[in-house]
């Protein structure tokens, strides 16, 4: 009996001190990965819906400018770069014959310098001035961010120079200059 009884004590000593060592030795703890999104919009062009550029005859050079073109760089890129595009459908009267129809060829553009621009980075028109012109029967260059990051804006007003040919018939003329941008 004795002999048990020191056993007893002895196991009792053992888990008296692991009772007091343990919680000591094993604190609990959890992880948690926390995530959020940094949210961003789209690359957009702004343009006039529609410009008259006035009248001229036959033989002349019709120039104006069609309004403010804006991109708008809601991103929130690292590298926010882009190109805007423009380029233009031929323009045309009545039944759309060969006297009734400005080819693109005949159409200048050029971007001028930007009116406004917001955010970091470098911003260059496509023509700077009426001496860089080009014609629109190729997509040409606008205007571009070369560099810089996180939201941006730019917007210039752009010169149309139309050259209607001698043999043109009189009419109100139509066509599509399009901006695109990427």
């Amino acid at each position: 009996m004795f002999r048990m009884r020191r056993m007893l004590l002895l196991v009792t000593a053992v888990v008296t001190t692991i009772a007091v060592v343990s919680p000591a030795a094993a604190q609990p703890s959890g992880n948690t990965v926390v995530t959020f999104t940094v949210s961003t919009s789209d690359l957009i062009i702004q343009v006039p819906p529609s410009v008259n550029l006035g009248a001229a005859f036959p033989g002349q050079t019709l120039t104006g400018q069609i309004g403010n073109v804006t991109v708008s760089d809601q991103r929130a890129a690292l590298t926010a770069t882009w190109t805007a595009s423009v380029v233009s459908t031929a323009f045309t009267t009545g039944g759309a014959a060969a006297e009734e129809t400005i080819l693109p060829n005949l159409v200048e553009y050029w971007s001028g310098p930007a009116v406004a621009t917001t955010g970091e980075g470098t911003f260059v028109p496509g023509q700077p001035t009426s001496a860089q012109a080009v014609s629109l029967n190729l997509p040409r260059t606008a205007f571009s961010k070369t560099s810089g990051s996180g939201v941006n804006t730019a917007t210039w007003d752009p010169t149309l120079s139309v050259a209607i040919p001698p043999a043109a018939v009189a009419g109100l003329y139509t066509g599509t200059v399009t901006h695109s941008v990427a």
